[in-house]
């Protein structure tokens, strides 16, 4: 080996390690700032909901809550805000995310939880971190590829840090946005950003969830017919959920295109079904009434009632996202599922949660590993062929119309499709 090939390569490996030097140094920097603003997101979003769980007069401003975020997103020049897709396309396409996207979604959200709209958090957590890991990237003039990167390591930062799951916010970074394939650059900066946050949030008092589920039943062949049947339902309301949420929309706009008298009429209905309900069940997140279902609490409507609350929050204007709607849509049907077939309502409420999370996001290697951090490894077997039929059975449905289906889902074939 000759002196010059020798120097080619030393300079290659030193060029190597001043990149996963320079990763090193960043994620872990952005998780330490993400872990402090995810622990301050979560501890509002909380405080929120506990006043308005004390204070039910609050609900009343559910008609005109949204009337307020459109305004506030007006004033700011963001009234045709993309939201997670917004993300989703600034790593696909290069689109701008605008550092204004951080506050706007934070307050919105908070104000979302505070009045009763039936949202979640994570799906404003993937905005947050994205639009910060984005600033970041273009404060230290990364260069587009690297800019991209800081983009998934944000969303893993704030998403660990509110949701208590720092290996599948770690994974779900790198695998909502293109299915079929991962982003595996982003894989040691995303881990890194993910594990600092979680901890600087612990720390901060943000606890990470376990649900305890019980004992789980032997895996046979039995076992394993009444999941795979689960996991068909799931597969199917995921469908449900996504077209709702985008036909609804589109149906919206057309009878009802001013988009302030939408989000009255719309607000107005969601606080006519709470009077209905007569309980806050089916506002804000539903964590409460998820650890009820753990504990064989059947609604037999619940999941669909909480799909038109959703719905229609989304639509007036609410802000927070789909995602923890998503695990309450799917352990309101699998507890009631479990409690007809007499098989573990507590195991069937968590294959739920995870089978429709899938269904929803397209992302089957997070939803498997978000049910190992939620529920613990004694299920691994119903987890994993839960995810695996929901993943195929849910089609080219997906919360986030940005999302590309890069590999067809049924054959070995390149596709390149939006989800619909």
């Amino acid at each position: 080996m000759d002196r010059q090939h020798v120097s080619q390569k030393l300079r290659h490996d030193l060029v190597r390690l001043s990149l996963i030097l320079k990763w090193v140094v960043f994620s872990f920097l952005t998780g330490l700032l993400l872990g402090v603003l995810g622990a301050f997101f979560y501890h509002a979003i909380a405080y929120a909901t506990a006043f308005r769980q004390g204070h039910p007069y609050v609900l009343a401003l559910l008609p005109v809550g949204a009337v307020i975020i459109l305004f506030l997103y007006h004033i700011f020049n963001d009234e045709d805000d993309r939201g997670t897709n917004l993300v989703l396309s600034a790593i696909h396409r290069d689109d701008n995310i605008p550092l204004r996207m951080a506050p706007l979604i934070f307050v919105s959200t908070v104000f979302s939880h505070f009045v009763g709209a039936s949202v979640g958090r994570e799906g404003a957590a993937l905005q947050f971190g994205g639009s910060i890991g984005n600033n970041l990237g273009k404060l230290f003039r990364f260069n587009d590829t690297d800019k991209k990167t800081m983009i998934m390591v944000g969303m893993s930062g704030v998403f660990s840090a509110l949701f208590g799951t720092p290996v599948a916010a770690a994974v779900f970074s790198m695998e909502v946005v293109s299915v079929g394939i991962m982003h595996y650059n982003a894989l040691m900066p995303c881990v890194v950003s993910s594990f600092v946050a979680r901890e600087v949030a612990r720390r901060l008092g943000a606890p990470a969830p376990f649900f305890d589920i019980g004992a789980v039943p032997g895996f046979d062949l039995t076992g394993a017919l009444k999941i795979t049947g689960l996991a068909v339902l799931c597969g199917l309301i995921s469908i449900v959920f996504c077209a709702a949420l985008h036909r609804g929309n589109i149906i919206m706009e057309v009878f009802l295109k001013n988009r302030y008298i939408r989000a009255l009429v719309l607000g107005s209905m969601i606080l006519v079904l709470t009077l209905i309900v007569g309980d806050q069940t089916y506002n804000g997140a539903g964590v409460d009434y998820i650890n009820a279902c753990m504990a064989g609490d059947e609604r037999p409507f619940g999941s669909v009632i909480k799909i038109v609350f959703t719905v229609f929050s989304i639509i007036a204007g609410y802000k927070g996202g789909e995602i923890v709607p998503s695990f309450f849509i799917g352990a309101s049907l699998g507890s009631t599922y479990g409690g007809l077939i007499h098989f573990s309502p507590a195991l069937c409420a968590a294959v739920g949660m995870g089978s429709v999370f899938c269904g929803v996001t397209n992302c089957p290697i997070t939803s498997l590993i978000i049910c190992l951090e939620l529920f613990g490894f004694d299920g691994l077997p119903y987890f994993a062929l839960a995810v695996a039929f929901s993943y195929l059975l849910s089609g080219y449905y997906g919360l986030y119309t940005a999302q590309t289906i890069v590999f067809s889902k049924y054959r070995s074939k390149q596709i390149n499709k939006e989800t619909h």
